[in-house]
């Protein structure tokens, strides 16, 4: 009875010096200080004057093209250039045989003495009437018909020298020397082709004309002056090209297929460093913002629906969430229309941390550079 009462007592001491141990170890946690508010870092947005710019894919063509084809027919005695050369407007690239045509220049030159000696010989005699009028008309009308014909004979005995109609880079040859050649033919001899300076034919989307359009007339894009029509280009393989050109004109006409507007820009290409065909990116200048705002892209992000979302520090030190619209990028920044604001202290450091509404602590941002390196006027993209 005795052993059982003090096991009892013993059990019961135990439990409550349990009890004890645990009330001592929560009465530190109710008293442990609040969690300190996180450390962000921020970047201060300021307006700035920005010029806009479109890159754009395009494609060289070049200035002018002409097809060599012969005015007369006859055999090909020689070729006078070298293939893939410069050659000059007027210079001879092909001498077609010309025996027949000097046969038939002397043949009218001797019609021509005959009808003339004739014509002027009734002349006299139609004033004596030894002859009548209308033998007079007759022959005069046969000397006119002889000088004719000998003009016809000497203009195709000088296209029996085929010669270049424009100065430039002529290609291949397509007849060697002894080959038949025809008046009116299909096929071309040569091509020559002007590539100094050189066309750049490049597509925008209507939309994004009509828009820049707007945004003019609204007052919310400045015109950028003599420079509007300035371009540049980006070569294939990524490097810049040395030369600006200059917008020529843009269709009058939107491509129904691909609802694109086409312009054409010409460039200067004494390097010859653009070919006819070649692929390249053209960026036009096609306005400028006075006050623009640029936010870093480390602060832009988009939520669930697809828009683009910065989060803000407020005037109370509290996280703001602000829904944006970004039209393109800049470099390493976008361009921002609406959603911030000059001042706005734009969160771009431990966005990992915060949450809406929460408290924070603020240090300038050392992830993105200053603002003042945002690259006004660089290429840009779409949204």
């Amino acid at each position: 009875m005795n052993r059982t009462f003090a096991r009892a007592t013993l059990g019961s001491a135990a439990l409550l010096s349990l009890l004890s141990l645990a009330g001592c170890q929560q009465e530190p946690d109710a008293a442990a200080p609040a969690r300190p508010a996180p450390l962000v870092g921020v970047v201060t947005l300021e307006a700035q004057p920005y010029t806009l710019t479109s890159q754009l894919p395009g494609r060289t063509s070049a200035y002018r093209i002409a097809e060599v084809r012969p005015q007369v027919g006859g055999i090909v005695q020689k070729r006078l250039f070298a293939e893939g050369g410069e050659v000059k407007a007027g210079q001879q690239l092909y001498q077609i045989d010309p025996a027949t045509y000097q046969a038939t220049l002397k043949s009218a030159e001797a019609s021509v003495l005959s009808s003339r000696a004739l014509a002027e010989r009734y002349k006299l005699l139609v004033n004596e009437r030894a002859v009548s009028r209308q033998q007079y008309d007759e022959a005069r009308a046969a000397q006119l018909q002889a000088e004719a014909a000998l003009d016809k004979a000497q203009i195709d005995l000088r296209y029996t020298k085929v010669l270049a109609p424009i100065g430039g880079r002529i290609g291949r040859s397509a007849v060697t020397e002894g080959a038949l050649v025809s008046s009116g033919q299909s096929e071309a001899l040569a091509v020559i082709q002007q590539l100094d300076p050189i066309y750049v034919d490049v597509t925008q989307p209507a939309t994004e004309l009509l828009r820049l359009r707007r945004e003019l007339a609204a007052g919310q894009l400045e015109k950028v002056g003599d420079n509007a029509a300035r371009a540049t280009l980006t070569l294939p393989d990524g490097s810049a090209y040395a030369h600006a050109g200059r917008l020529e004109f843009s269709e009058v006409s939107v491509d129904p297929g691909t609802g694109s507007v086409t312009l054409r820009a010409v460039f200067p290409n004494p390097e010859q460093q653009l070919l006819p065909g070649m692929f390249v990116q053209a960026q036009l200048q096609t306005g400028s913002k006075s006050a623009a705002i640029l936010a870093p892209q480390q602060g832009v992000m988009r939520n669930p629906k697809g828009e683009a979302v910065a989060m803000v520090v407020n005037a109370e030190n509290k996280v703001e969430p602000r829904v944006l619209k970004a039209e393109r990028t800049a470099g390493s920044f976008w361009l921002v229309s609406e959603g911030l604001a000059p001042g706005d202290r734009l969160i771009t450091e431990g966005l990992q941390f915060i949450q809406p509404g929460v408290e924070v602590q603020v240090k300038p941002a050392g992830n993105v550079p200053a603002l003042s390196a945002a690259p006004a006027g660089a290429p840009a993209a779409g949204r």
